[in-house]
């Protein structure tokens, strides 16, 4: 038996380089992650999970951002809050909330509703609207450089999103 025995097929993950400070602070510009591209055959996306995915409006591009709302979800962000199904997320995680607010929307059937850790530095669900599922490529898994960034992505669950 060889290594390769044990190698995963290359359609199962994939490299990614973060671009920007959009999911600041958990996040950072130039670090290497792993997406597993084979999560989401067998399940959906979780509110709180980071996801890569081609952006809506050039899907050339790949961006990173984590989910918020899933399909038949309301939505609304008020002042940098977020509000799901009418109850506050408690979200540790942004490095600034955001001045923004977003009027109430409910998320489509396959699709999500995704935003940066760092709210006004971040193109996202705020801007462009929903994340059609079948663009997403993956779940963000692991980063693995720099050294200092080791470790598995932070994922959240949201105990106020019903």
């Amino acid at each position: 038996m060889n290594a390769q025995t044990f190698a995963p097929p290359p359609l199962v993950v994939q490299n990614f380089r973060i671009e920007g400070a959009s999911m600041e602070p958990n996040l950072h510009d130039g670090q290497f992650l792993i997406i597993n591209k084979f999560v989401y055959q067998s399940a959906k996306p979780q509110r709180g999970d980071v996801v890569v995915f081609r952006y809506p409006p050039d899907p050339a591009r790949d961006f990173i951002k984590r989910v918020i709302a899933l399909p038949g979800d309301r939505v609304v962000v008020a002042h940098g809050r977020v509000m799901v199904n009418g109850a506050w997320l408690d979200e540790p995680y942004p490095l600034n909330p955001g001045s923004y607010s977003f009027e109430q929307a409910i998320v489509g059937a396959d699709e999500l509703f995704v935003l940066g850790d760092n709210r006004n530095y971040s193109s996202d669900s705020h801007t462009w609207g929903m994340l059609p599922f079948e663009n997403v490529i993956g779940k963000a898994w692991l980063s693995y450089w720099p050294p200092d960034f080791f470790g598995w992505v932070q994922e959240y669950s949201y105990a106020a999103a019903p």
